[in-house]
């Protein structure tokens, strides 16, 4: 009998780096012992680093194409799971045995003879090496399973988070989620695009391993990643996180929509920095206000302010920005309060929520009892898709019908808090307002002013360069209350704001400076 000549053949799974019993370098030294040993002679090496469970290894195919192209060729190995662990390259190597392609087949650690018998045990060989890779794989999905029901994060935390080895779940950064949240905040104004939240993230320290800014796609997937509201992703597929979210619905939903709107970045126009355009209105013609840059005889630059003309001619004069500033104060001086007023008025309208919410607990308590049975359907319902004991046609349609009762419960405990949210969030906006025109008077940022005006003012007026804008009328009413004889306590002030918002008036400070 011809002695055969052997073909060498390593391999591990490019997924077990970490894991992996043996390591090429090391069956390459045993085999290569064994073979000098033995005194096999080895024709060829193949090593290869990829996993056996399907077919398409690169090297084993070329391998056995020589085998088959040659007559009596050897084999050797580690082990024959080295060699196959799918019922297709396993058959491959066992049809060569039969058809004496292979007439040797050579392992440390398995002996095999070209019998009856020899061949039968390779095929339990091969068969334990299959069994052994499904089973792995049915238990990694049982537990990806497990952790979806969990509502574990399933791989390494996503940037803005932490993984947490003792809860195998993820925690928000404490540095890191607070650059998203602003990064977040900063794009849903509208005057960022993606390359400048890249030089935001930039600026803060977060770039690419080579020290440059996020690429627009990178940032682009952090802008949109769900992952921010507590959800974790298989797959395509989105479930409910037990972790705690980075962001709100609705700054996430504020930012897809400025992501939708700029589908392509676009430049933005260099400004003039006029901080009162598009705040007031003309007196005379009812067009808008602009700005532009003079310069005196003496040669010093200023703001003026002054009409557009766009509805014809008109006769209004220049105001300088210095003098409509000096008017803005006198309008926050009339309708700022005093400081202790508006900290004894914050502490009634607490004691007011107090109140409320003792009435209200119970509806409350069982709502939020209907929302948990929902969320415990839904998670049921999400355990027997994924155990794949319903159709996803089924489990669509029961997951939509749950998701719409859960909006619904959602709706009922919105309106359920009303009547204390309606009015306690606005009445404490409208205290901090007010005590904030105190805060403006002496302030130089007039962008801040501006934004002041549009937010608690009404039709903001230039005419023969005097400014006038309208109040809301609890504004006004303390305004009375503070000038006047007859009211002298803020709790008539406060009764009257809160009446105002019971009434359904809840913008009624303003709607943008129109």
């Amino acid at each position: 009998m011809i002695k055969p000549k052997y073909f060498l053949y390593a391999r591990k799974s490019s997924e077990d780096d970490d894991k992996q019993v043996m390591s090429i370098e090391a069956q390459l030294f045993e085999l290569r012992e064994f073979a000098r040993k033995e005194n096999l002679e080895i024709l060829a090496e193949f090593q290869e680093s990829k996993s056996a469970k399907k077919p398409g290894r690169e090297k084993f195919g070329e391998m056995m194409s020589r085998i088959e192209s040659m007559d009596g060729a050897g084999i050797l190995a580690w082990h024959p799971d080295r060699l196959a662990r799918n019922s297709i390259d396993g058959g491959r190597v066992i049809y060569a045995v039969d058809t004496t392609k292979i007439i040797s087949l050579r392992f440390p650690t398995f002996w095999f003879e070209p019998t009856p018998q020899g061949l039968f045990m390779l095929q339990v060989a091969f068969g334990q090496s299959k069994y052994y890779s499904d089973n792995l794989s049915e238990n990694i999905n049982r537990g990806i399973r497990q952790k979806l029901r969990r509502g574990e994060w399933l791989t390494h935390a996503p940037f803005g988070y932490v993984n947490n080895v003792k809860t195998r779940n993820i925690d928000p950064d404490p540095v890191k989620s607070k650059i998203i949240v602003r990064a977040f905040k900063e794009y849903a104004k509208g005057t960022h695009g993606v390359e400048s939240i890249a030089q935001f993230f930039a600026l803060h320290g977060i770039t690419t391993k080579r020290g440059t800014p996020l690429g627009k796609a990178s940032v682009h997937r952090m802008l949109s990643n769900k992952s921010y509201l507590g959800l974790t992703k298989h797959y395509k597929e989105y479930f409910p996180g037990s972790f705690v979210p980075i962001l709100s619905r609705d700054l996430f939903e504020a930012v897809q929509k400025r992501l939708a709107e700029r589908g392509r970045p676009r430049k933005t126009k260099v400004g003039h920095n006029f901080p009162f355009t598009g705040l007031f209105r003309c007196g005379g013609c009812d067009s808008m206000i602009t700005a532009q840059w003079c310069t005196n005889r003496f040669g010093t630059k200023y703001r003026y302010y002054r009409c557009t003309k766009k509805n014809g001619k008109c006769d209004q004069e220049y105001l300088r920005e210095d003098r409509l500033v000096y008017q803005l104060n006198e309008q926050l001086q009339k309708i700022s309060l005093p400081d202790e007023w508006t900290d004894w008025m914050m502490k009634q309208t607490d004691e007011w929520e107090k109140d409320e919410k003792s009435s209200s607990g119970t509806l409350l308590a069982e709502l939020k009892e209907y929302e948990r049975d929902t969320e415990q359907k839904l998670g049921e319902l999400v355990s027997l898709y994924l155990d794949g004991d319903i159709p996803k046609e089924n489990y669509l349609a029961k997951k939509n019908e749950l998701l719409k009762e859960k909006v619904s419960l959602n709706e009922k405990l919105s309106s359920a808090r009303a009547e204390r949210k309606n009015w306690v969030e606005p009445l404490r906006e409208w205290i901090l307002d007010i005590k904030k025109a105190t805060q403006l008077t002496s302030s130089d940022n007039f962008f801040e002013i501006k934004d002041y005006f549009k937010k608690i003012g009404t039709n903001p007026v230039l005419r023969e360069k005097s400014v006038s804008i309208s109040f809301c009328p609890p504004t006004e009413f303390a305004f009375a209350c503070k000038t006047g004889a007859e009211f002298t306590h803020p709790l008539a002030i406060l009764a009257h704001k809160r009446a105002t918002i019971f009434s359904g008036n809840f913008r009624d400070c303003g709607d943008g400076g129109n």
